[in-house]
């Protein structure tokens, strides 16, 4: 098998389709203009790459690091390299420098397709790059036996054979962003790549009339997968809080995409764009959003901005998706009020296919099924998963993947890192990550039922909880972050505080809690801009950062 095949496929029964399309800003008449191409002409750019690349000596297993912007290229290449059977490395290039050269040391490259920049900085870190052989740019300059893309499109032929696997055997290695931890490169097989296919197509009802804008660009190869059209959106993806939602909102105008997804941080800033200005978004069917809990408020203001749809949040990580998944509007009507009232975040049932369960909390190993403690329905616990999306391992990490995973039998159940309990209605509930909980002389106590409280004052924008001290004897606090970035001071302050404590009070989950400190910008994650860091905060507490 191949995962390439399904655009073959899609180039044959689609040929004159959009498959994939890219804005260009015209400064002049201040519209956008739209390059694109069709299934058929986006199969032959990807055997004209594929064609390249194997001339230049790349082969079946050969790893490389895939540095290109959102493009029509982009999409080609990515293709190209499943159908050569050459395992694409995804990284996020907003993790930080020293985090990003430490992923591409540790996967060891043999090739490095990227952007002219990427390459300048390859000159500067020869280490990290020294195992890099094969190096092809988008730019126009090469050096060496460097190729260019330009010069791979010039290739005569157009067609080209895939290589076939297994369907166990590895077809990319995407990093997690290291927003909660270190960043890891997690193996995907075709398998798992075609099953998240087509367990997505039928989580959505999804058809080949259906149009895709991808706020997250490897989304994309799904919808492409599935015989969407991708309209690439104007924005930076790795830096989604700080898109631009009048171009984003012009976008989703031209090409009437009725299926977006992408981090809430995007979709946060459109809906505050479009209620400004009295929008709507009517093309969209399906508006989804993951990386991070979605509030109740996001919800709401989608409400009336899709006419003709609603919002989804799934539910997963990069070792796992999607595991569950729910609507806004059941949210809105089942669930939204509790969520406010500080029992969790409802992430909804899991998809077909796979399965849930709660064990006991621990930060130890758990080689075998038989050595967890399962627990039953309202019990709180760490979230485990097995089912057809579930990786195997993390690239040349044995430790960190003797950490995550449960063996039972032939299956691998993942360990999300995630607490959470299961109602009786097989509801799926999020109370934070498992590293952010605090155990106090009275037992343990999750964030997200805690900061939903407090974030029921008007001025609030956001909180979070951190535990100071050592585990076991930890004293909670809550850090509040305003609305109008104020650091206030003196009697406004003690004014502000007095009336969290009214609101805390009068649920027992939060009554205890007596320490209350401000910050102006809490620090986030790099993939999807939202994932609050309280290890970080704490640090900052504990240091007198902030007060």
């Amino acid at each position: 098998m191949n995962i390439a095949q399904r655009l073959t496929e899609n180039a044959k029964l689609f040929p004159d389709k959009k498959a994939v399309t890219y804005p260009s800003w015209d400064k002049q008449t201040s519209t956008y203009s739209y390059d694109s191409l069709t299934f058929r002409e986006l199969d032959i750019r990807s055997n004209k790459f594929a064609t390249g690349l194997s001339k230049m000596g790349l082969k079946k297993g050969d790893k490389t690091l895939l540095f290109l912007r959102p493009s029509l290229d982009f999409s080609a290449m990515t293709f190209a390299l499943f159908k050569l059977g050459v395992v694409p490395v995804f990284i996020d290039p907003g993790m930080g420098r020293e985090n990003l050269l430490k992923c591409i040391k540790e996967c060891a490259p043999v090739g490095l397709i990227a952007e002219k920049e990427v390459h300048l900085i390859r000159m500067i870190f020869r280490g990290t790059f020294k195992s890099v052989k094969f190096n092809v740019t988008n730019g126009k300059r090469t050096w060496g036996k460097m190729r260019s893309l330009q010069r791979m499109l010039e290739e005569k032929t157009q067609t080209f054979k895939s290589v076939q696997f297994e369907a166990d055997d590895t077809a990319a290695i995407l990093f997690t962003s290291g927003g909660t931890g270190s960043p890891k490169g997690v193996v995907y097989s075709h398998q798992i790549f075609d099953q998240q296919t087509t367990i997505l197509r039928d989580l959505y009802k999804l058809t080949s009339h259906d149009v895709d804008l991808p706020g997250f660009p490897l989304f994309s190869l799904f919808t492409i997968a599935m015989g969407m059209t991708s309209c690439i959106p104007d924005m930076d993806p790795s830096k989604p809080g700080q898109c631009d939602p009048k171009k984003l909102y012009q976008n989703i105008m031209d090409q009437k995409p009725t299926f977006v997804a992408g981090s809430p941080a995007i979709w946060e800033r459109v809906a505050d764009y479009c209620i400004q200005k009295n929008l709507t978004l009517p093309s969209i069917k399906f508006l989804v959003m993951f990386g991070a809990p979605v509030s109740v408020l996001i919800h709401k203001k989608f409400k009336a901005l899709l006419p003709n749809g609603t919002t989804y949040t799934p539910y997963g990580a990069t070792e796992a998706l999607p595991v569950t998944n729910i609507s806004g509007d059941f949210i809105l009507k089942n669930t939204a009020t509790l969520s406010e009232n500080g029992k969790g975040t409802c992430i909804g049932k899991v998809v077909p296919g796979s399965t849930v369960n709660i064990i006991q909390i621990t930060d130890a190993v758990i080689p075998t099924m038989s050595e967890a403690q399962v627990l039953g329905e309202n019990s709180i616990g760490e979230i485990i998963v097995k089912g057809p999306t579930v990786t195997k391992e993390y690239l040349n990490l044995p430790d960190k993947t003797a950490e995550a995973k449960i063996y039972e039998g032939s299956e691998i159940w993942h360990r999300m890192g995630d607490m959470g309990f299961i109602d009786s209605e097989g509801l799926l509930w999020f109370l934070g990550r498992k590293t952010h909980r605090i155990e106090t002389k009275e037992g343990l106590v999750t964030p997200i039922p805690c900061e939903a409280i407090f974030n029921r004052h008007p001025s609030v924008k956001r909180s979070a909880l951190v535990g100071l001290g050592v585990k076991g004897k930890q004293t909670p606090a809550i850090v509040i972050e305003r609305k109008d970035g104020q650091f206030l001071s003196g009697k406004e302050r003690s004014i502000f505080e007095a009336e969290l404590f009214s609101i805390a009070k009068k649920f027992p989950h939060t009554a205890g809690i007596q320490k209350i400190f401000l910050s102006k910008h809490f620090p986030v994650d790099v993939r999807h801009n939202i994932k609050i860091d309280r290890l970080k905060l704490k640090e900052e507490i504990e240091g007198h950062e902030i007060n």
